[in-house]
């Protein structure tokens, strides 16, 4: 599994932590986890990850750098690979491109965190009473149509 999801279950990871990139290079935003693996260590991950959020956003709004907003990132390589992962909301979200002779993108692919943790979902639930289902399933919050971006 991956996001709060992972960390209610006492996984500590975190793509902001574990692979930074951007802002995160230079802050550092805690990770919020539990170890119970429960509807209710999902929920409090997620309020956990609000708080530290705001802090966060408090904190970048006072130390705002000079400096264009914006950059040209020019043509992409020809022949390339390129695989990025970010922390989203559910969870790490891993990109994968590959670009042509020309520097086209001959291909892309995206795995979005639900992919990940609807097994997670069916593990919580073996040997549970049916009418747990609706909470449990909520409480992972996981996207049907697989668009977690």
């Amino acid at each position: 599994m991956v996001g709060p999801a992972a960390r209610a279950c006492g996984v500590d990871r975190d793509v902001r932590r574990d692979f930074p990139t951007g802002i995160f290079r230079f802050t550092l935003v805690p990770v919020s986890s539990w170890i119970t693996g429960d509807v209710f260590a999902r929920a409090y991950v997620r309020w956990l990850e609000i708080q530290r959020s705001v802090a966060f956003i408090k904190d970048q709004l006072q130390s705002f750098p000079d400096g264009p907003i914006r950059a040209d990132v020019g043509p992409l390589k020809p022949d390339h690979l390129v695989v990025s992962l970010a922390e989203g909301w559910r969870g790490e979200i891993c990109h994968v491109a590959l670009t042509d002779g020309h520097g086209r993108f001959s291909r892309y692919k995206i795995v979005d965190p639900s992919f990940h943790n609807w097994m997670g979902l069916a593990m919580a639930l073996r040997d549970q009473q049916i009418s747990d289902f609706p909470v449990c399933n909520k409480s992972f919050n996981l996207s049907y149509c697989g668009h977690d971006l």
